[in-house]
């Protein structure tokens, strides 16, 4: 047998770059975005840039610089897109609720969501730090999902805020365990989906079209889901409630395949909310809000929140009246948190509102890209729930101020007030960032007695 010559053995493949200065160089974009929009706010409501724009911008990059370099020693081939979308919507919204802060000086919440940032971004790090790989998570699937039900149940036996019973106060703080639920509960799918997607779907009935697995199989993620969803409602969250419907159905029909099974979820879900939208008060009061918003002016009343929410969106017109100059602080108590985005649509107009939909979008994009390029179920998976997570927080929230679907009380990711929600975000964030490192990290592969590099990932 002759020797291989140079011809006969492959050229190396081209290693992925890494990208890490790429990453670097657009949170650099990021921080001074956030800074500029600090100071244009302090310069449309006093004439003068805040006196602490410097220091402002000097912890948003101390932060952004802190999670890099995470990055960069951990999961150098990750994302680089993913950190600094993550760091300008969490710099966006915290100049849009200084800017609220100023018109509510008895109720500030811009220094109290940047303690919740810090502690997004160290929850970030150190899940980056920690977590050396998502595979090691699958363990975990049943521990997740008792871990989720039982943040759901704790709020319970506290008085509702707003309607519902999400939140835990004490003292001057206030926690919402149920954020956290959301990504054991993608733990809990991901592991389960993956260890059964064959059995799902392959075996049981089949009804008309659709291929019903056997209740051995089916049983335990349907139990896990109705009780959390029976937790939701007896909080009155309709909003979570949605989320976990919606990510229950996406992470079922990834794992199967079965295109039947998004036509049952959304028979399911209209009918369960016509149902609750009927029987449950604080619920039905939200239908007709938005099934008549201008009811109350109408009535002599003057505008509720929704009328001014959609006030808000008309003003604002294509280029917005610049950060500083709109009137949304008038939606009221919810201004800074349910109905942030209006103030958004008002200062930067549909061309801004836009722009953070396409952050949003790409956000999701390249989460769904990191699963497709993973070769393990659990972590395609896993990066489908993490990223549906974040999509279908903005969709509801979305609708709801905008008068598309009725409002639920929901948090938009990195833009509203709301310490638990800013938190889970980061660590959503960071656990796409790991899953996309595996992603895109380089393999070797034996190819005619030569090891050669091979790319598993995308740029």
């Amino acid at each position: 047998m002759t020797a291989p010559t140079a011809a006969d053995v492959p050229p190396p493949a081209p290693r992925l770059a890494k990208r890490r200065g790429v990453e670097l160089s657009l949170l650099v974009c990021a921080v001074l975005a956030s800074v500029y929009g600090y100071a244009g706010v302090g310069l449309a409501k006093s004439g003068a840039v805040p006196p602490d724009a410097a220091r402002y911008g000097a912890g948003l990059g101390l932060l952004a610089l802190l999670a890099h370099l995470a990055v960069r020693w951990r999961a150098p081939h990750a994302d680089p897109l993913l950190l600094p979308i993550a760091v300008l919507l969490n710099g966006l919204g915290l100049v849009l609720i200084y800017r609220l802060d100023l018109e509510t000086p008895h109720t500030r919440a811009a220094a109290t969501q940047l303690v919740w940032s810090t502690i997004g971004v160290g929850l970030f790090t150190a899940v980056v730090l920690a977590l050396r790989d998502h595979r090691v998570l699958q363990r975990y699937a049943y521990l997740s999902a008792a871990s989720a039900l039982v943040l759901m149940a704790v709020p319970i036996p506290f008085p509702a805020v707003n309607g519902a019973k999400i939140w835990i106060r004490a003292g001057g703080l206030s926690f919402q365990p149920g954020e956290f639920a959301k990504i054991l509960f993608a733990v809990f799918f991901a592991g389960y989906l993956a260890a059964n997607r064959n059995a799902l779907a392959y075996t049981g009935r089949r009804v008309w079209r659709l291929q019903l697995p056997t209740g051995r199989v089916l049983g335990p993620i349907v139990a896990i889901w109705l009780l959390s969803v029976g937790l939701l409602v007896l909080e009155r969250d309709l909003g979570t409630s949605l989320l976990f419907f919606g990510l229950f159905v996406i992470m079922l029909y990834v794992a199967t395949g079965r295109t039947g099974w998004i036509a049952v979820g959304l028979l399911l879900a209209a009918v369960g909310a016509a149902a609750v939208g009927s029987l449950e008060p604080h619920v039905h009061g939200r239908v007709q809000d938005w099934l008549h918003p201008f009811a109350s002016i109408e009535a002599g009343q003057g505008p509720g929140q929704l009328a001014q929410s959609l006030f808000a969106f008309a003003a604002g017109g294509m280029l917005g009246t610049g950060l500083g100059a709109g009137h949304s602080v008038l939606i009221g108590f919810a201004a800074k948190s349910d109905f942030i985005l209006a103030t958004a649509g008002e200062e930067l107009g549909l061309a801004g509102l836009t722009a953070v939909f396409l952050l949003y979008a790409l956000l999701v994009a390249r989460g769904y890209r990191a699963a497709l390029a993973l070769s393990d179920p659990f972590g395609r998976l896993l990066a489908v729930g993490l990223a549906s997570i974040l999509a279908l927080q903005v969709f509801v929230i979305a609708g709801g101020v905008t008068g598309l679907i009725p409002l639920t009380g929901m948090a938009m990711p990195f833009l509203a007030q709301g310490g638990s929600s800013v938190v889970t975000n980061w660590v959503i964030v960071a656990l796409l960032i790991r899953v996309s490192d595996s992603a895109r990290t380089p393999r070797p592969a034996v190819e005619s007695g030569t090891i050669t590099p091979v790319r598993t990932g995308s740029r």
